[in-house]
């Protein structure tokens, strides 16, 4: 894996230019629907992730493959996952987003797909904002894989859609994910090789956590550059013992 892939200067460039481009839409087309996007939220239309992340859900159908239960998606952004999780047939769906606008942008998608019964839109950073003791079938993180220094600081809030300083955020994942599934539930992560993915398995260790691939594809990366990124569906448990 080339390093270039894994510098986070060029993903927070990546974040800068998503935000300011001239083509930047308001709505945009994606498994055959319309979503709204709001400025300051992360532009699915600029990166394959989101789509792959459907793809690894088995979300990306129309008329999508039938699911039951509850969802919570970590890092919602525009609510896409969040709704075609809603219109896939999970009854109680959670949105959740440390940016303020992606929260409104969520459920601002949910209204036009018609979900506002079942998707609650939330303002969390991962499980801050939601009830005590709540719990999910499925939680899923499409995270913010590229990792970078521990003493970076954040110059908007629309950074942290791209580049995690130290890796904080996925350690308290990675801790506190499984005890917000129900029994029988899974907690999800959406990771790839443009992340660190021996320091991931680092932290599973330490925290007690086991990690296993669910699924993975390989994608180029299509609007800034051709190489070919591997991404993966991660389970995560506790560790026996």
């Amino acid at each position: 894996m080339p390093s270039v892939l894994r510098s986070y200067e060029r993903s927070l460039e990546r974040s800068r230019i998503s935000l300011t481009r001239e083509d930047r839409p308001r709505v945009f087309t994606l498994c055959g629907e319309e979503w709204d996007l709001l400025d300051e939220v992360f532009a699915p239309v600029f990166s394959p992730s989101t789509g792959v992340a459907l793809e690894l859900l088995g979300l990306n159908q129309r008329p999508p493959v039938p699911c039951s239960g509850s969802f919570l998606e970590v890092g919602c952004g525009t609510g896409v996952i969040a709704v075609m999780g809603a219109l896939a047939g999970y009854d109680r769906v959670v949105a959740s987003d440390i940016n303020p606008r992606a929260v409104e942008n969520a459920a601002l998608n949910a209204e036009r797909h018609g979900v506002t019964g079942r998707l609650r839109a939330v303002h969390s950073d991962l499980f801050s904002g939601l009830e005590e003791g709540e719990r999910f079938d499925t939680v899923f993180w499409s995270s913010n894989y590229v990792m970078g220094p521990e003493t970076y600081e954040y110059r908007s809030v629309h950074e942290c859609a791209y580049v995690d300083p130290g890796y904080r955020a996925h350690r308290r994942y990675l801790e506190q994910a499984p005890d917000r599934v129900t029994p029988g539930g899974r907690a999800l992560l959406h990771f790839s090789d443009r992340g660190d993915l021996p320091a991931l398995h680092r932290m599973a260790d330490a925290t007690g956590r086991r990690l296993r691939v669910l699924e993975s594809c390989r994608v180029r990366e299509g609007e800034y550059g051709d190489d070919i990124v591997e991404h993966m569906l991660i389970e995560i448990t506790r560790s026996a013992g």
